[in-house]
């Protein structure tokens, strides 16, 4: 008898645990995919508003040369530091992609050609949580 509280009592204590509590975090906002053609003359960005998280631009490259696209903040003196991401190189005829998490502002697509004029992307309040949406990766 004497065994078995020599076994029982050490294994109670270890299911007894201490006072830490766990705060369940909700699951980010599902990412956002935006499409953008760049052409000789601009780039075209659709949809041009979204709101704040993670967004995906898949971009179509129907210029003659090589592009890499810059999807940036486009603030002067803003009270938080810019948010950048960038393309690899994209080669003509062809596509590419970018992901960036994004907060609330005015964000810049644009290309290191000067000829080509950039896009501007409006970012509203963040994107309600994914916490209850199904079958997401």
């Amino acid at each position: 008898m004497r065994w078995i509280a020599l076994i029982a009592v050490p294994i109670l204590l270890a299911g007894c645990g201490g006072a830490e509590t766990r705060k369940n975090r909700l699951r980010p906002p599902t990412p956002v995919t935006l499409t953008a053609a760049i052409h000789e003359d601009g780039i075209e960005i659709s949809p041009a508003r979204v709101g704040a998280g993670t967004v995906v631009l898949v971009v179509s490259n129907q210029s003659r040369a090589p592009q890499t696209v810059t999807f940036e903040t486009n603030e002067l003196g803003g009270r938080t530091g810019g948010t950048t991401a960038s393309s690899p190189e994209i080669a003509p005829r062809s596509t590419g992609r970018l992901t960036i998490a994004t907060r609330q502002g005015t964000y810049s697509v644009h290309t290191r050609d000067d000829a080509i004029r950039a896009a501007t992307v409006k970012v509203g309040p963040p994107r309600k949580s994914a916490q209850d949406d199904l079958l997401l990766p």
